[in-house]
């Protein structure tokens, strides 16, 4: 792995260790917590086909 390929993933771990204690402590339903994680889920997932058709 060459340094353009960790330091991008080090900073998106970071990101995910801040935002993650939050999106837990609103998302305290059950259900509203596995509404909202299929939400994002969809958002990555249509991100990602995106990027794989640009590049």
């Amino acid at each position: 792995m060459d340094l353009d390929e960790i330091i991008p993933a080090i900073a998106l771990v970071a990101v995910l260790i801040l935002v993650l204690p939050s999106f837990i402590k609103t998302n305290i339903k059950r259900n509203l917590f596995f509404k909202n994680l299929s939400i994002w889920g969809m958002i990555v997932l249509l991100l990602m086909i995106l990027l794989y058709f640009i590049t």
